[in-house]
């Protein structure tokens, strides 16, 4: 991913309501599952990693992004976005298009 298509996926996240949570069981088979589903579906969503997790925020999504198989674009505090562009034989649009 370019600089640039970061610093376009980070204006388009900005304005995301995060959709999911990280918590005591930090990345489990069925958080793993959602985020794919979700990713799939959107394209990129936006994760919050609560106190009480044992991983840090870039912890959590190094974790994540590896088991997801996708790409993190940013993490700022406890917030991480998550990206995986979308197949060219898929009807939607990309952001990145």
């Amino acid at each position: 991913m370019t600089s640039k298509e970061r610093a376009k996926l980070k204006s388009i996240a900005s304005t995301m309501e995060t959709i999911f949570q990280v918590g005591k069981n930090p990345i489990g088979d069925t958080l793993v599952k959602q985020v794919k589903d979700a990713l799939k579906a959107r394209e990129m969503i936006k994760l919050k990693v609560l106190e009480t997790c044992e991983l840090t925020a870039n912890e959590a999504a190094a974790a994540l992004a590896e088991a997801a198989e996708c790409e993190v674009v940013q993490v700022i505090g406890n917030k991480i976005v998550l990206f995986k562009h979308r197949a060219k034989s898929d009807k939607k649009p990309s952001y990145l298009d």
